[in-house]
């Protein structure tokens, strides 16, 4: 299955992102992962929670567009270089990253990467033959 990620559309001003975060509390949707990508007048806020499409439901009924995406998780090696080993190998092999973020995972400390790529089976096939983890659920 992998793992889901919500793109969601919010105005740039006060208590957009506490409207969206009250939708999930409400309906007990764990944020896993969040970041925001901001201009002047609206922000791209992207987040991994743990019941996505329920989290699509919930923002539909109050307004609220936001649209899932399939993401490439992964758990680097932790040491020197390991992103720039990712990150040449999936160059040199014509995949390109759209953007990537990171988040800690409170129970073991792990710091996994969520990377939107243009060919998600290529590139998951590719980093797992050389021994990069790949998380399928969190």
């Amino acid at each position: 299955m992998g793992i889901k990620q919500l793109s969601i559309f919010v105005a740039n001003e006060k208590g957009t992102l506490a409207d969206v975060t009250r939708i999930f509390r409400e309906h007990e949707i764990d944020i896993r992962a969040i970041s925001v990508y901001d201009t002047v007048d609206y922000g791209i806020l992207r987040t991994v929670v743990s019941e996505p499409e329920k989290a699509v439901e919930a923002l539909a009924k109050e307004g609220i567009v936001s649209k899932l995406s399939d993401i490439l998780t992964i758990n680097p090696e932790d040491k020197r270089g390991s992103l720039n080993d990712i990150f040449t190998l999936l160059g040199d092999n014509d995949i390109n990253i759209d953007y990537i973020y990171s988040f800690l995972v409170r129970e073991d400390g792990s710091q996994l990467f969520v990377l939107k790529v243009n060919d998600k089976e290529k590139a998951q096939e590719l980093l797992e033959k050389n021994g990069v983890e790949i998380i399928r659920e969190l």
